[in-house]
């Protein structure tokens, strides 16, 4: 059913962009018939219009301010059947020159048949000429979320598994400053929030409280040599960040989270290129059950199921090649390898991680993508959303 159902979505998705550019095409002989057609147009003509919009709200754009939205079905192995609704606004500082990479926010919102929702602004502001920055993430939402407990061994056994249903709140900022070129350093703050579902035992929550939260200070190290930050074609990205919570903050669970993040990207050959990532996550002091490291996101480890496997730290890599292959279509490969562990004696359990992308230019360097991501012990899931992974 769930291959039947991305097939069928891949073939509605690249059906409707190839008839769109077709018509547009036929349309453009005659500008005394565009004029006529655009009064006449209905809902669907004007959708249409706004897909085959390539150069609309370019992503380079010298605009001050360019809008570009989408939102479709699609399937998760966590969330079943879900609608989303993806938008990006572009834009640019007064102390950034129209010559600059546009700052971005991007916002989405989903919700599903399993009760599943959540809403999220996430993004990147450049000031004075890129001398300094302010990174955000923010989400929002509830999900009756399947919890097999903490570590490897507890995330393999399905009779472990128990109906989460947990509402969270997280937001991570960060203002950073250029100190060398394309090397940043700055604060950052953290908060997490969770509440597990009143029937959900204390005894799988690891003796911890259903209820949690952690905030506290952090600094961060940045170097980003990227062409373009949401879909880069070339450069390197590599972020390090350290985040404290400590007991005096009134964080019941102190603990202390390293996190890193490293991506290369280079072009393969024609039209094609080739992205590496590389990802790593320590937690050390006593985190909770919410706090600990996960599996399974949009953009890392892309197809198990979020929270099936967590512990104090996870460590992953991944390959993928994104090829344009006609007119604004595009397919992505990628493989990788990730794992969670409690400490040196545990990290032995490796866990792949492969699957296939289609890619739609709805702007010019702005896809929409439908990924299909799998892994081990049958875990395998549908990914929808604006711009690449990673």
């Amino acid at each position: 059913m769930k291959k039947i159902f991305i097939l069928t979505t891949l073939v509605i998705i690249t059906s409707v962009s190839t008839f769109g550019q077709e018509a547009a095409n036929v349309a453009l002989n005659d500008s005394n018939q565009v004029e006529t057609q655009t009064k006449k147009h209905n809902i669907f003509q004007k959708f249409m219009d706004y897909m085959n919009n390539m150069d609309g709200n370019d992503v380079s754009d010298k605009k001050d301010v360019s809008f570009s939205f989408i939102g479709g079905p699609f399937y998760g192995s966590d969330i079943k059947f879900a609608a989303a609704i993806t938008g990006t606004v572009n834009y640019r500082t007064h102390s950034c020159d129209r010559n600059m990479e546009p700052s971005y926010a991007s916002t989405y919102g989903q919700i599903s048949t399993s009760g599943f929702w959540s809403v999220g602004v996430y993004g990147t502001t450049f000031f004075n000429q890129d001398k300094s920055r302010f990174n955000y993430d923010t989400e929002f939402g509830y999900a009756p979320r399947d919890y097999y407990g903490i570590g490897y061994d507890n995330a393999i056994v399905d009779e472990n598994c128990i109906k989460l249903n947990q509402n969270e709140a997280k937001v991570h900022l960060e203002y950073v400053y250029s100190v060398l070129p394309k090397l940043f350093v700055g604060p950052s703050f953290d908060f997490d929030y969770s509440k597990a579902g009143k029937d959900v035992p204390i005894e799988v929550l690891d003796g911890k409280d259903r209820v949690v939260r952690s905030f506290g200070p952090g600094v961060v190290v940045q170097y980003d040599s990227r062409d373009l930050i949401t879909n880069a074609s070339r450069g390197v990205y590599a972020h390090l960040s350290a985040s404290f919570n400590p007991k005096f903050l009134a964080n019941k669970y102190p603990y202390t989270r390293l996190d890193f993040t490293a991506s290369y990207y280079h072009p393969a050959w024609r039209d094609a290129i080739v992205a590496a990532q590389v990802n790593a996550k320590f937690n050390f002091g006593d985190p909770a059950w919410a706090m600990m490291s996960l599996f399974g996101d949009n953009a890392v480890m892309r197809g198990y199921y979020k929270g099936r496997f967590r512990d104090k730290h996870t460590t992953s890599m991944q390959v993928e090649l994104r090829q344009h292959v006609w007119k604004r279509s595009g397919i992505t490969l990628w493989a990788g390898l990730g794992n969670v562990f409690h400490n040196k004696e545990t990290f032995k359990h490796i866990l792949p991680n492969y699957g296939i992308g289609y890619r739609f230019e709805f702007r010019r360097r702005m896809n929409i993508r439908l990924d299909y991501g799998m892994g081990a012990h049958g875990q395998s899931s549908v990914i929808f959303s604006m711009n690449e992974a990673f």
